[in-house]
């Protein structure tokens, strides 16, 4: 199963400058021939059973291999499973310190995760920190949005969720929600990536506003390689 675990990459820029900056690491299974499985096809139902940490580690080690190379930011999405099993825990650990790639890979966190059980991954937290990682909340705007524990989680980066951004230059509505998420991460001094990125009049919208990153398919689709230009 390792061998067929493959790490796709989407490219993430800086707002300002237009340029790619970072890239998410996503997960593929490789099926027969050229075709590849998406997390929404076997990432619940692996969360189930003893396979999930070893999907987890595998593409752990994969992109900490990829990016010693490369030298890019990245991130890698983790679970409430992933922070809290402690062979899971104790091998990112170890790769942080084997791979020296620290001050330069985030790692991003639900916000039902990392709100809900703060208790439980605040000691994970202190733990990458300390190799130089860096946290984000995922989704963030998707439901209940905690600011306090933000501030508590020391959290670096918000992705704002899709679901506020893919029609922000056409809602009035969400416009406001996500320039108060904006200011109020500057405020913070937390940095945030706008996702679902799909056209030239969403990205001028987040740009306008103040989000500092973005990301979505009119920015680049994930890949297989690093594609360092879009």
């Amino acid at each position: 199963m390792k061998d067929r675990i493959v790490p796709f990459f989407q490219p993430i820029i800086n707002v300002n400058t237009g340029e790619i900056e970072k890239f998410e690491t996503l997960m593929r299974i490789q099926k027969e021939g050229q075709e590849h499985y998406l997390p929404s096809e076997f990432l619940e139902i692996a969360k189930h059973s003893k396979i999930y940490s070893k999907l987890s580690m595998a593409l752990i080690q994969k992109a900490f291999e990829t990016f010693q190379i490369s030298s890019n930011g990245f991130s890698i999405n983790l679970s409430y499973l992933d922070m809290t099993n402690i062979v899971t825990k104790t091998f990112i650990l170890e790769k942080l310190a084997e791979f020296n790639v620290g001050s330069w890979v985030i790692f991003e966190i639900l916000e039902s995760d990392g709100i809900e059980n703060y208790e439980a991954i605040a000691s994970f937290i202190d733990d990458v920190k300390a190799y130089g990682a860096k946290i984000a909340i995922d989704d963030f705007g998707s439901g209940y949005s905690n600011f306090e524990r933000l501030n508590e989680l020391r959290v670096d980066y918000i992705k704002i969720d899709g679901s506020l951004i893919k029609n922000i230059d056409r809602n009035e509505d969400t416009k406001i929600i996500v320039k108060n998420i904006v200011n109020f991460a500057k405020e913070l001094g937390i940095s945030t990536i706008a996702e679902y990125v799909h056209s030239a009049e969403v990205l001028q919208c987040v740009k306008e506003i103040g989000v500092d990153y973005a990301q979505g398919y009119y920015i680049g689709k994930p890949s297989s390689r690093i594609v360092s230009t879009h």
